[in-house]
């Protein structure tokens, strides 16, 4: 039976990243604001307000969840390549997701949102070195994290997110 939860599966490191895998991890990332717009696009009120499987959170909140998530890694680039090894913040994703606005703030700002991002976010990752990407923050779950492993554990999560969404549709016939 398919697990709802991940139904990309769980984030796979092995360990050893290379240049042409960041790049990768680059572009893969760029997609995802579009892929969401598709996956969301033509759902009515009440399709948003479906969760995405039992027990977990609507399809809007999902689309506020992106953005939230996104710019916090953003800002941890920002933090990391101006910092040394910075302490990051937690914080409570299912908190946030209570919130009115991610209960029933309209999804074209969180939209707008995660394109913005992802433009300035694109131009700091393309600028950046293979020795940037190894710099380091500390992450308050998962300890030491480099921005290499960073930038996939967030490529892989917007495709995760994307296919709560089109998961559902399917499942659905929306």
């Amino acid at each position: 039976m398919e697990d709802l939860r991940y139904p990309i599966g769980q984030f796979q490191f092995d360990g050893a990243i290379s240049w042409e895998q960041v790049q990768a991890w680059i572009h893969e990332l760029g997609q995802c604001p579009g892929a969401l717009r598709q996956a969301v696009a033509g759902l009515s009120a009440e399709q948003l307000d479906t969760p995405y499987r039992p027990g977990g959170w609507t399809v809007r909140q999902v689309v506020h969840h992106l953005p939230d998530a996104h710019l916090l890694n953003y800002a941890r680039y920002r933090w990391t390549l101006t910092e040394e090894q910075p302490a990051i913040p937690a914080w409570n994703k299912d908190r946030w997701a209570a919130l009115p606005d991610a209960q029933w703030g309209p999804t074209e700002v969180s939209l707008t949102l995660l394109e913005s991002i992802h433009l300035r976010w694109d131009l700091l990752l393309r600028a950046m070195s293979p020795q940037d990407f190894a710099r380091s923050f500390y992450h308050p779950t998962r300890g030491l994290m480099t921005l290499e492993m960073a930038l996939g554990i967030y490529a892989w999560h917007g495709r995760h997110h994307v296919a709560h969404i089109t998961a559902l549709r399917t499942r659905m016939g929306w």
